[in-house]
């Protein structure tokens, strides 16, 4: 994504803010956290919730402790993800997963610390807000987007349901909670702080939705085609785990369709938004386009 670098690199400086003057103690679990925080990472949630809010009338400042929150809580997700009673990876982005260099347990206290912090930072910016019931009204988005109805039920779904008949709109409903939920919430929340109108809130939230679905369309086929250098982490893992994937559904060839269908059904109703859209169209070809 190095058409946005510079965004990316203003977004890790500000993580480092979070983290100051640490005592002895909590350098112990800040270190493990700060491990998988700062790891890299396309940073896609974040920068669409400060894109979005700028598209309305908000401020970066606005935006930021959002987009901090809800990226924590992203990573606090993929840590448990990669533990060994969920999906047993040892490579994400490139390095050792958390558990590996800090042990299980550190590895599961790393991920409920980013999680509680996520709470702190954007409750700091809920009290400080000049427009604290935009501000209340954005957490209460990520964190709906976050829990036992959101990323946490895609979770469960992935787990219980993998069967040998599992059909597409079970996948659907998977990927729309485990990786959907919190990508419309990223938007949907920038939109909300940024002033949006309930109208342009619900179109956006449409869009969003769709955007989830592209990102793991597109990541169900790097998992097969995709190379393991570029990607930071192995491939071909939802074959070695006998887990349902796009591909493995719908074949390569229809898999590739939906990628374009849903690409050209996403730019259309970005299009039909009364904002600059450019970064949005942007993300999207990204999405469609990335190897990693």
């Amino acid at each position: 994504m190095n058409y946005n670098q510079k965004k990316i690199d203003a977004f890790e400086q500000r993580i480092d803010l979070y983290f100051q003057d640490a005592s002895q103690a909590q350098k112990l679990i800040n270190d493990a956290m700060l491990y998988s925080l700062k790891a890299g990472g396309k940073r896609i949630r974040p920068l669409l919730l400060i894109e979005m809010c700028l598209a309305f009338g908000g401020t970066y400042e606005d935006a930021i402790d959002f987009a901090v929150g809800i990226e924590m809580i992203h990573t606090y997700s993929l840590i448990h993800d990669d533990l060994p009673c969920m999906d047993d990876d040892d490579l994400r982005r490139g390095k050792p997963t958390n558990h590996v260099v800090y042990g299980y347990d550190m590895a599961v206290l790393a991920g409920d610390g980013l999680l509680n912090k996520a709470y702190e930072v954007m409750l700091n910016r809920v009290i400080k807000s000049d427009y604290s019931h935009r501000a209340i009204q954005a957490m209460h988005e990520i964190l709906k987007a976050s829990g036992s109805n959101g990323m946490i039920l895609g979770q469960v779904a992935d787990i219980k349901y993998q069967s040998d008949d599992m059909d597409v709109e079970t996948l659907d409903f998977i990927n729309h909670h485990k990786t959907g939920k919190l990508i419309i919430a990223a938007m949907k929340s920038g939109a909300i702080l940024g002033g949006a109108h309930e109208d342009a809130v619900n179109a956006v939230e449409e869009i969003a939705g769709k955007m989830g679905l592209l990102f793991q369309v597109v990541d169900d086929l790097l998992d097969l085609i995709g190379s393991a250098e570029k990607l930071g982490k192995r491939t071909q893992m939802d074959i070695k785990n006998d887990k349902r994937t796009y591909p493995m559904l719908l074949g390569l060839d229809n898999t590739q369709k939906r990628i374009k269908q849903l690409e050209g059904e996403i730019i259309k109703g970005i299009r039909s938004l009364d904002i600059q859209s450019d970064f949005l169209i942007e993300t999207v070809k990204f999405l469609v386009n990335r190897d990693y």
